[in-house]
């Protein structure tokens, strides 16, 4: 059509740019063969939905001009479809397995494991069944949706099964309720380009590449910088009992989207980045994840389980009260500190992964960082800091003590509150 011929060629400079910045790999497969590491990716194969430049231009072509602008977090989960940290997944889910998922926690047909659905939102009245539209994200066309499935979803039983509330007070919630659109669509995509963002985001595949084959690999989540307690929690993982002797680290930070009052993630990327290289630890490997947090506790744990697999992972740290949230009225946590470690620990042998519960560590003056059981016992003296008391330190320019904080991830944090 007219107009189709209009929106490709407004869209043309924008698909130069992502070509000519190598956006289109040489491969054109839905799915490959994972590199021989222990863990083997979920479902067996891991997707890849990009596209060569040929194919990419065709694909935009039957849109016949329909476009969708995405927002950072829709730009999330595209990006970890196309790359394969959502497989099995092909696309955005349809209604029968969104409900699925909220329901029973397994996708329907193959009856796998996944913690939480993935889902696209809209608005808009025209994007139905049959047609295909161009997602774009700053303008920059990052893949292409073959829409087969559209509803109006009921977002307080989506809240409830995925949260185990429906309160405002609740991060997860608001988002739900409050950002996302009143439609889900649903369907396969076919990938065009990976998002430029203020830190690498490197592939499944490229990040299993470089792991080695023999070894088994534990993963760590967070979403705020890494202080010394965190350090020693990752590091003591590799010598817990279900940890293979010899066996690495896979230190991989969220830094996409997370709850309103915490810290951005390019400031985040930055301390990872300084402290990266001061550590220089060769069983220490580091990836960012672009990853929208929902603050589900136990049900986003196994969803944080399930992509650290795809990316070659065999071990997951569970931390304490793993993704939870406060209310942002009373303060109080919407999931007890365990919660997630039990969920964690009764799904884990039907995901193929094997949680690692994180070491209740507390600072002391005698022996440096042990457990709060050895501290008890041995009626050691314990030194605490809480967040409010370091960033209240931060702001005011006062020493903060190394046994809490890295000093390089302290500048770098007192540089960013001073931009502000």
């Amino acid at each position: 059509t007219m107009l189709g011929r209009r929106v490709l060629s407004a869209l043309r400079p924008a698909l130069g740019r992502a070509v000519r910045a190598n956006a289109f790999p040489a491969m054109s497969q839905t799915v490959f063969g994972a590199r021989g590491l222990k863990s083997q990716p979920h479902g067996g194969k891991l997707v890849n939905r990009m596209v060569g430049e040929a194919e990419g231009k065709e694909a935009i072509k039957a849109c016949n001009g329909l476009t969708m602008e995405l927002s950072e977090r829709q730009s999330c989960d595209v990006e970890l479809i196309n790359v394969g940290a959502f497989s099995p997944l092909e696309g955005f889910m349809n209604e029968d397995a969104w409900t699925s998922v909220l329901q029973d926690m397994k996708l329907p047909g193959s009856g796998l494991l996944f913690g939480l659905p993935v889902v696209l939102d809209t608005n808009r009245d025209d994007l139905t069944p049959g047609k295909k539209v161009t997602l774009t994200y700053q303008g920059i066309p990052l893949a292409v949706l073959d829409i087969e499935s559209r509803w109006k979803p009921n977002k307080a039983l989506e809240c409830k099964l995925s949260y185990g509330f429906t309160t405002l007070e609740h991060p997860g919630v608001r988002m739900i309720s409050m950002e996302r659109g009143h439609t889900y669509i649903g369907g396969k995509l076919t990938g065009l380009a990976i998002p430029k963002r203020p830190f690498p985001s490197i592939t499944p595949a490229d990040t299993r590449a470089a792991l080695p084959t023999d070894k088994d690999v534990v993963a760590f989540q967070c979403r705020n910088p890494i202080h010394r307690a965190h350090y020693e929690l990752f590091i003591r993982a590799l010598d817990a009992p279900n940890v293979e002797p010899g066996s690495v680290v896979l230190v991989h930070p969220t830094c996409g989207p997370t709850q309103e009052d915490d810290i951005d993630g390019v400031t985040r990327y930055k301390t990872y980045e300084v402290l990266k290289a001061e550590l220089d630890n060769p069983k220490v490997h580091w990836s960012y994840l672009p990853y929208s947090m929902h603050m589900a506790g136990p049900r986003e744990a196994i969803q944080h389980m399930l992509i650290r697999k795809n990316y070659g992972c065999t071990h997951f740290i569970i931390g304490r009260d793993m993704a939870g949230s406060k209310s942002s009225i009373t303060g109080d946590d919407f999931y007890g500190a365990y919660d997630a470690q039990d969920f964690a620990k009764k799904h884990g042998p039907e995901l193929g992964m094997t949680p690692v519960p994180s070491l209740n560590l507390v600072y002391t003056e005698e022996k440096d960082y042990v457990t709060a059981e050895q501290a008890k016992e041995e009626k050691l003296h314990e030194k605490k800091l809480s967040g409010t008391a370091f960033r209240k330190m931060l702001r005011g320019g006062e020493d903060i003590p190394e046994w809490f904080a890295f000093k390089s991830v302290v500048k770098v944090l007192r540089e960013e509150e001073m931009k502000k």
